[in-house]
């Protein structure tokens, strides 16, 4: 097929302007859909269900119909699928069984778990699909659109439409990051392993230090994280540090103790991430065996309490 968008790094090829769909009015479809009015393109529909959905896209997408989805593939040249990933494949199935979707209509979806194979009843209705993933969390504020400039897409495509998946992206101000399609769930995993537990993790150590006393928790934890989260991010297990990673025993049960009647459910996931620790730390060669063997017994020895 012809190349509508052109080398995506030029200037020069801008995009033919597209009416823009945007189903699903989550945090992501209005952010999305923002940047690419902002670029040039123009939002003339989207759909929503719950009242903050609704509140959003009157926010971000302001004087734009909404309308059932049906009827936003019936106005839109591109459309933004924004849904829950386990919501996506029916709502695709019953777009192109209803005969909704047009062939040469350029379909999206933001999932990060799905490549372009969920969308295969709307290919088969001769729609273009791309999967185009943007790794970050979204507020449903105008403050993703700054978020925007620079965010990493997961990209994927089929061949022939690599070079419309990057422009959109490059006018959504991310850059694309190439994400074979056999590959997609593991690439998923990994993003929602380190986003999503991380504010787990960082929500139980503001928690302990409350416990402790201690009045203002995220202004002690904030230069100490950061500085873990870029050593960690520039080094690896190299950047571990601390009483697992230096086989301090004693340290690790004194910690146990105090989370047996602070917080029995923080405990289990320390013992947890501990190990790992113990482990990773073992692998790299920054643990030798016998004091990595002194920690595992002591997590042993609190799990079996």
């Amino acid at each position: 097929m012809a190349d509508p968008f052109g080398d995506p790094s030029d200037p020069g090829n801008r995009p033919a302007r597209l009416a823009v769909g945007v189903v699903g009015t989550g945090r992501v479809g209005p952010a999305l859909g923002a940047a690419l009015q902002l670029a040039g393109h123009r939002v003339v529909a989207a759909s929503g269900v719950s009242t903050a959905s609704l509140r959003r896209a009157e926010a971000l997408l302001p004087g734009v119909r909404l309308v059932s989805p049906p009827q936003v593939l019936a106005a839109a040249d591109l459309v933004l699928l924004t849904v829950p990933d386990d919501v996506l494949a029916d709502l695709v199935a019953g777009l192109a069984t209803t005969g909704a979707v047009r062939p040469g209509q350029i379909l999206v979806h933001t999932s990060g778990a799905h490549g372009v194979a969920v969308l295969e009843p709307a290919t088969r209705a001769g729609a273009l699909p791309l999967a185009l993933h943007p790794a970050m969390t979204f507020t449903g504020t105008s403050v993703d659109l700054a978020r925007l400039a620079g965010c990493p897409f997961g990209v994927t495509a089929p061949e022939e439409l690599r070079p419309v998946a990057e422009a959109l992206v490059v006018e959504m101000g991310g850059e694309p990051e190439w994400v074979p399609e056999e590959v997609r769930p593991l690439y998923h995993t990994a993003l929602a392993h380190g986003a999503n537990h991380l504010v787990t993790l960082v929500a139980q150590a503001l928690e302990l230090l409350r416990t402790a006393g201690v009045g203002e928790p995220g202004r002690l934890l904030g230069p100490l994280l950061g500085a873990a989260l870029d050593n960690s991010l520039r080094s690896g297990d190299a950047a571990l540090t601390g009483p697992v990673a230096r086989g301090d025993a004693g340290t690790v049960r004194r910690h146990l103790e105090q989370l047996r009647t602070a917080s029995p459910d923080i405990s289990a996931a320390y013992r947890a991430m501990a190990r790992a620790t113990a482990q990773r730390a073992v692998a790299n060669g920054t643990l030798s065996a016998e004091p990595a063997a002194a920690v595992l017994t002591v997590l042993d020895e609190e799990q079996h309490r």
